[in-house]
C-alpha cells in the first residue's frame, strides 16, 4: 500500500469510528443528509488540508491555553483562539456561520464529552473559550 492508498486508509478509519461512537446520535440531532455531506468532505480532504487543520487545532489549544492563563475572554490572544478556531472548523465543515460558530460553544458547555474535552486544557477552559467565541462572533 503506498502513502495515498494509506492516507485514504486513515481518513475511512476516521469516518467509520465516529459512525461507530456517534453515528445514530448525529443522524438523529442532525439529519442524515449533514451526516453524508460531512463525511463525503472529510474523505474529499488532501493530505495539505488534513495536515493544515492539524496545524490549526494545535496552535488553537497552545493559544486558547495562554489566553485562558491571562483570563480575558476579549483579550487579544483569545479573540486570536477563536479565529485559529474558526479556521480550524472551516478546514472541515466548509458551510461556517456565526450562528453554528456559537452553536459549538453551547455544546462545550452542555455536552460532557466537548466540556471535559477543552477542561483538559485548564479547568474551566470551556466556559472561557464559551464566553469568547461568543465575543468573536458578535464583535467579527
Amino acid at each position: 500500500m503506498d502513502d495515498d492508498e494509506k492516507f485514504e486508509e486513515f481518513k475511512k478509519s476516521i469516518i467509520d469510528e465516529n459512525e461507530q461512537q456517534y453515528g445514530a446520535e448525529i443522524r438523529e440531532n442532525y439529519g442524515a443528509d449533514i451526516v453524508e455531506e460531512a463525511n463525503a468532505h472529510l474523505n474529499s480532504l488532501s493530505r495539505e488540508q488534513f495536515d493544515t487543520g492539524k496545524q490549526l487545532r494545535f496552535a488553537f489549544e497552545e493559544t486558547l491555553s495562554v489566553a485562558f492563563t491571562i483570563g480575558d475572554p476579549a483579550g487579544e490572544l483569545a479573540q486570536k483562539a477563536c479565529d485559529l478556531h474558526k479556521q480550524w472548523l472551516c478546514i472541515y465543515y466548509p458551510h461556517y456561520t456565526k450562528e453554528y460558530h456559537k452553536g459549538l460553544a453551547e455544546l462545550y458547555l452542555s455536552d460532557e464529552r466537548f466540556k471535559e474535552n477543552y477542561d483538559k486544557l485548564a479547568p474551566g477552559c470551556a466556559e472561557f473559550l464559551y464566553k469568547a467565541i461568543h465575543i468573536y462572533c458578535d464583535e467579527g
